[in-house]
């Protein structure tokens, strides 16, 4: 059963025993934003085709404000994008990105621990979103092999981002939701997730 055949919260609960907590989380952390990538999102907005699809989602708004907070933790992190990950039969598939631990054997490994699962969603699809991501997250609990560890998931249609985490058997719903328009909080907010995956590398 691959991880998209899971359409809510409330089915991954039920099947895996997971409970469910409403709460805010979030440690707003500030991030420096460039005008760079002030200027390429302006454009994007205003000139380029951004929402028609979940990959132009990905592409156009997802993948490049992961890659500027990765950027401060390359040395630490890998930012996959569609990279298959398997853990058995029910907890299966390709998450569109994977914040991974970097390999001491270079780029191409894909290293454990896993910390961070991104999924994009069109349009205001997040029930199906977080479905997908919270079975990802559990398998990669499992892969981990570390139960007590904080996994993150991001679920985004680009214009607003919600965040959950998972401990032990609780998943955690960020109440306060983020968006594009407020560029400075989401960045912030970003920043936190790669904090904590950073600081638990030290553990």
């Amino acid at each position: 059963m691959p991880f998209s055949s899971y359409k809510s919260i409330g089915a991954v609960a039920k099947e895996f025993q997971i409970k469910y907590v409403r709460d805010n989380f979030i440690i707003e952390t500030e991030f420096f934003i460039s005008d760079t990538f002030r200027q390429e999102l302006d454009l994007i907005f205003n000139e380029g085709v951004f929402d028609n699809s979940e990959i132009a989602i990905c592409e156009n708004i997802i993948y490049p404000i992961l890659k500027e907070v990765w950027k401060a933790y390359r040395s630490n992190f890998l930012l996959w994008s569609h990279q298959t990950l398997i853990y058995d039969e029910k907890l299966c598939g390709v998450p569109d990105y994977i914040v991974a631990k970097r390999s001491p054997l270079g780029t191409v490994v894909f290293d454990k621990p896993y910390f961070v699962l991104v999924e994009a969603k069109k349009e205001s699809d997040f029930t199906e979103g977080w479905g997908q991501c919270l079975a990802e997250m559990l398998a990669v609990q499992r892969l981990n092999n570390e139960p007590e560890q904080t996994i993150f998931g991001i679920v985004s249609n680009g214009a607003v981002w919600q965040f959950g985490k998972l401990i032990l058997d609780i998943f955690t719903q960020n109440k306060t939701f983020y968006t594009i328009q407020d560029l400075e909080r989401l960045f912030a907010a970003v920043n936190y997730v790669f904090q904590q995956c950073d600081l638990q590398l030290d553990k």
